[in-house]
């Protein structure tokens, strides 16, 4: 499943009222475990509506009864998959099972806000060169959550603009990929040997690759 998709599916899905039919409370979206504790299979989806009030009949009097016939401390929750109308109980070995797997629909807007941006940057970055635009491309190798190969073609870009105002920003971002992180620096570089500029390795600040004295820091190079 797609990003946007999942985010939007989300979303949709953690509007949704569902109430558990042994309390009568209104069910949390959660996300589902990795596999059905029945049977060792996924779900069939990443989300589920589940009951988390522990004062629920079902959740409350399963305690007894896993102990007398498995000798083990467990209980059930009410569990309810998307797109059904009937549910299901789910074991689970304490009280603080699920409840910190709720959905947070602010989190997710965000991500949803984020990854639209992303899409837009994206999508510019095929006239950017035509237009001499750096903001998407800047966009992009700044975003730590974007796709890994856009930002590796904004890289590239980078160096055909030509443009020595993405320095000062890429020089201050901390890249949580090495990989992408040795090919922006090596882009630097190069950006600024074909406008004949460089950094200067006392201060950093960008000077005329020719000169001998950094008008910033007086520093003699």
């Amino acid at each position: 499943m797609q990003f946007e998709d999942r985010t939007e599916r989300c979303l949709r899905l953690a509007k949704e009222e569902h109430y558990c039919p042994h309390c009568k409370q209104k069910l949390s979206c959660c996300e589902a475990p990795p596999f059905h504790i029945g049977d060792g299979l996924g779900w069939g989806t990443d989300v589920l509506f589940i009951c988390l009030n522990d004062e629920c009949s079902l959740f409350a009097g399963s305690w007894e009864q896993f102990d007398a016939q498995y000798g083990h401390s467990a209980s059930c929750r009410y569990v309810l998959c998307p797109g059904n109308t009937e549910g299901e109980s789910m074991m689970v070995g304490g009280k603080d099972a699920f409840k910190n797997s709720e959905l947070n629909i602010e989190d997710l807007q965000r991500q949803n806000q984020r990854y639209a941006k992303e899409k837009v940057a994206t999508a510019q970055l095929d006239t950017c060169i035509a237009e001499g635009n750096l903001e998407p491309v800047l966009y992009l190798l700044l975003d730590e959550h974007a796709d890994l190969a856009i930002r590796k073609r904004a890289c590239e870009l980078m160096l055909e603009l030509k443009n020595p105002a993405c320095v000062d920003p890429l020089r201050n971002h901390t890249f949580r990929n090495t990989d992408l992180e040795q090919l922006v620096n090596l882009a630097i570089i190069e950006l600024l040997k074909a406008v004949h500029q460089r950094e200067c390795p006392y201060c950093a600040e960008i000077i005329k690759a020719q000169a001998k004295l950094c008008k910033h820091c007086g520093k003699e190079l």
